[in-house]
């Protein structure tokens, strides 16, 4: 099987690229997604490159020739060569000498099938000579390709016990690629060593199922997932997928992009202290902590106005809360939405004969309260008869 032809193959320097590395003579290929993908018909985002040569010899062959290159991970084989038109990842091949589940020792070799052994699934081991495009498959990558299967090289149970995070990973890329039933070997490895997934930080857990929750609709994976106990180790808090695919389809009912952090919190109880804890478990950012509790704080009290829940709360954080009640029709009603501004302060209801203090904030909520239930009128003199009407009715009070 060849590679098609793709326009990220011609792109401005890879030539110059490949030529340093001596592509020619075989010592380099593209590697892995980016041979993936186009062998799928997928746009390709990111570009890989596996070479014989050692990296300090990449090092100097790319400055030689004029290229860019940055040490991103010269410690395991890997040089980055930076292109007028995007970056490609340049990595020795490797062997693993050792490995603990979370992280590997290796060692470098110039074996093509050594290197792609260490991979984690068929698919991903796929490599193709940039001369004649010819694909090197050493593992039935492309039988499963065409079959839409995600399955690892070799015994699963050692591909899972190298690095853990495969178990999450697999679930992931059956989501992206796969159709049909899982690789059954694939799915009961992951399922028997479920627990290993304690053994991860979770930060990398965090990345991963966002990668998954990314995806266009990950509901029935995270569903297989639930029912396989895979998050009881880590996310018992995730008990059933139904508040998912419900919001898969209120997503794309209005016309919005699926977001992570809103299905994160789709898969969560509708419970902010608890959601807020998890999030924090996961080491998510503050921002992104405020918004799956606000997410979670949804009730029937929420305002049925969208843009009065929008003023009170964000707009973002009230997308959120009307697609997770499958207010579709409401969210997207918020598309464009610009906060309104009350231009009337306290300083102007002291102007109007309020005396400094309490009263004067109590008595401009009263006003903002009632521009809201007026539907946020923009004109200054209308609120500012508003708010003369309360600060009158304060005064009339206090005689």
């Amino acid at each position: 099987m060849k590679l098609a032809e793709a326009s990220w193959q011609t792109q401005r320097g890879m030539a110059e690229l490949l030529r340093a590395l001596s592509a020619n003579d075989g010592e380099t290929r593209y590697v892995g997604g980016c041979v993936r993908d186009t062998l799928l018909g997928l746009p390709v985002s990111d570009i890989d490159l596996a070479t014989r040569l050692q990296p300090e010899n990449v090092m100097s062959r790319l400055k030689k020739a004029g290229i860019k290159a940055v040490p991103t991970g010269i410690d395991h084989g890997t040089v980055t060569a930076m292109l007028p038109e995007g970056h490609v990842e340049i990595t020795t091949l490797r062997r693993d000498v050792s490995t603990d589940g979370r992280r590997a020792t290796i060692a470098y070799t110039d074996d093509w099938k050594e290197d792609a052994a260490r991979r984690d699934f068929t698919i991903n081991a796929l490599s193709a000579d940039p001369q004649s495009l010819e694909v090197h498959d050493y593992f039935g990558g492309e039988e499963d390709l065409e079959a839409r299967r995600v399955r690892f090289i070799g015994d699963p149970l050692i591909r899972i016990a190298e690095d853990h995070l495969r178990i999450l990973r697999f679930f992931r890329f059956h989501a992206r690629f796969g159709a049909g039933e899982m690789d059954r070997a694939s799915l009961e490895a992951c399922t028997a060593r479920a627990n290993d997934l304690m053994a991860l930080s979770r930060e990398r857990i965090a990345d991963e199922m966002l990668r998954l929750l990314q995806l266009p609709d990950p509901a029935p994976t995270v569903s297989l997932m639930i029912g396989c106990d895979i998050f009881r180790p880590v996310l018992p808090e995730i008990q059933n997928a139904e508040a998912l695919a419900a919001l898969v389809k209120a997503e794309e009912q209005a016309g919005i992009a699926g977001d992570p952090l809103r299905r994160l919190a789709a898969l969560l109880p509708a419970d902010a202290e608890l959601a807020a804890s998890v999030a924090t478990r996961l080491r998510l950012s503050n921002k992104a902590v405020k918004r799956i509790a606000s997410a979670a704080a949804r009730s029937a009290a929420d305002p049925d106005d969208p843009e009065v829940l929008a003023y009170m709360i964000g707009a973002e954080e009230a997308v959120d809360r009307l697609l997770l009640g499958g207010s579709a029709e409401a969210a997207a009603s918020l598309s464009g939405w610009n906060r309104p501004r009350l231009s009337v302060g306290g300083g102007d209801l002291i102007a109007m004969g309020l005396t400094p203090g309490s009263i004067v904030a109590r008595t401009l909520q009263a006003a903002e309260r009632e521009w809201i239930a007026r539907g946020f009128p923009a004109d200054e003199e209308e609120q500012r008869a508003i708010a003369r009407a309360h600060v009158d009715q304060v005064l009339r009070d206090s005689q």
